[in-house]
């Protein structure tokens, strides 16, 4: 109850402090939108794609629970992602050998290529604790790195991710752990238990998104109100799952849509995609609702090649996430709060961690 509280609380004030305010847009429009119902959102950003002179993004976000809860070390502790998206970049030869062999994928002027480096790290309630907690999840990280595609095909969005990194103690989760909480953190405990972590494996995963950006929208009072439907899938070693989702955003009229911060997966969908209206500066102002249908999460079923520690995972889990996006001239920041149901049996507490999100165009 005090974790739904503080979440609410939160989102209250965000929402009050952008309402005191009074936008951007992976791809955006002019800030004047069309009054054509009849275009599609493909026509609406493919002029304004291509004329585009700073078309790539560096994004760095940063997960946690010490940002979003009492910032106790447990479950899933940090996440880390560093993303670079091009928007009009000469595509990689994948990119068309997925136009012809997947039929819900298509190459057009608003295709773009994104990569990704990035680190998860997950572990019990007592990281002081050296044994393991037969009855809390395993000590794990994953290391990894991915290559996307993100395309605009009449009124849907869709994006593709193969993902290849590693979990186990190459992914160097304690050398993390200890460093932030000898160097950053200093007053945090010693976490004892890495001994016990998942062995080595192999981490590879494809995820597939498809996103309505503007299925449903009004405007009043010089605000844009939209909401965002999407569902996907992923499949994998580390994850396997089906969700479905809706975001909803509130912005500037002039700035009717732009794409969501950055997060680590399996956060809700967005590339880091921003742009400035003429004023030089704007703010989004974002929240929604997930659901996912797990069969596999190797942080909590143990590893898929060799015995190892696992809990009995929960099969469905839902997010609730709501925060705020300000953008000066080429930067933006973002904060996300981030409300996690139980995971598995015997979690003692719904899950509540942060995000921050820094990006830059060029």
């Amino acid at each position: 109850m005090k974790a739904t509280s503080s979440f609410s609380g939160l989102f209250c004030g965000v929402v009050s402090a952008a309402l005191i305010c009074s936008g951007s847009p992976l791809l955006a429009q002019d800030a004047e939108p069309p009054q054509n119902t009849d275009v599609t959102f493909q026509e609406q950003l493919t002029g304004r794609v291509a004329s585009k002179k700073e078309d790539q993004y560096i994004s760095l976000v940063i997960e946690n629970d010490s940002l979003g809860a009492a910032g106790t070390d447990k479950n899933y502790t940090s996440g880390v992602r560093l993303g670079y998206l091009d928007v009009n970049a000469d595509l990689p030869d994948i990119a068309y050998t997925l136009d012809r062999v997947i039929p819900t994928f298509g190459i057009n002027e608003t295709s773009s290529v994104f990569y990704s480096l990035g680190q998860n790290i997950y572990t019990p309630r007592n990281i002081r604790q050296r044994e393991q907690d037969p009855n809390d999840r395993p000590w794990a990280a994953h290391l990894y790195g991915s290559i996307g595609l993100v395309t605009v095909t009449d009124n849907h969005l869709d994006e593709i991710e193969a993902s290849l990194g590693v979990v186990g103690p190459a992914a160097l989760g304690e050398q993390a752990q200890k460093f932030v909480h000898t160097h950053v953190t200093p007053s945090s405990p010693t976490p004892r238990g890495w001994s016990n972590q998942l062995n080595h494996e192999p981490a590879v995963s494809l995820g597939w998104q498809r996103r309505f950006p503007n299925y449903w929208s009004v405007d009043a009072a010089g605000l844009s109100l939209a909401a965002s439907p999407y569902y996907g899938a992923t499949l994998g070693n580390v994850h396997t799952f089906a969700d479905v989702g809706i975001n909803f955003r509130l912005t500037p009229e002039k700035d009717v849509w732009q794409d969501g911060p950055l997060r680590v997966k399996p956060g809700l969908p967005g590339t880091g995609y921003f742009d400035t209206p003429d004023d030089g500066w704007s703010w989004y102002l974002f929240g929604g609702v997930e659901g996912r249908a797990v069969a596999r999460n190797i942080f909590l079923d143990g590893n898929t090649f060799s015995n190892s520690h696992s809990v009995d995972k929960h099969h469905f889990v839902a997010d609730i996430n709501g925060g705020l996006a300000l953008t000066y001239d080429q930067y933006r920041v973002s904060y996300t709060m981030v409300y996690r149901t139980k995971e598995f049996e015997g979690q003692d507490d719904p899950a509540v961690f942060g995000a921050v999100s820094f990006g830059v165009r060029f």
